[in-house]
């Protein structure tokens, strides 16, 4: 049983850089592998990035590879995804999910987090 709490949303112009944050509670953050996905409007949800419980393996969706970093405090039950070079084919709401391995499937993640939006503009 996990809660994920994600922050770090906003507007940004193309090119620019967010860092998005998932706050976990609970005494076991560190026994989930992680996950960001994404969810623009009149779309489904898709996977953006993954890592594993200890930090030391991660995979991207192709879209955001060079752009984008995951990575993870398991000391402060938090996961994070660096942006950068922003597009505004990045505007989504993004969700961290947790899982007990590493998967880029929604359906392979059993906590989710309320989501957190972000704007790129041109």
């Amino acid at each position: 049983q996990v809660q994920l709490v994600e922050s770090g949303g906003g507007l940004v112009q193309a090119g620019g850089s967010l860092r998005l944050s998932c706050a976990a509670s609970g005494r076991t953050f560190s026994s989930y592998a992680m996950g960001w996905f994404r969810q623009a409007p009149g779309k489904e949800r898709e996977f953006v990035a993954t890592i594993n419980r200890n930090g030391d393996y991660t995979y991207y969706a192709d879209p955001v590879k060079g752009r984008f970093t995951i990575s993870r405090d398991n000391a402060k039950n938090t996961v994070y995804l660096q942006m950068n070079s922003l597009k505004p084919d990045d505007t989504a709401v993004y969700y961290c999910a947790a899982a007990v391995a590493v998967h880029t499937t929604t359906r392979n993640y059993g906590y989710w987090g309320q989501g957190t939006q972000v704007t790129v503009s041109s």
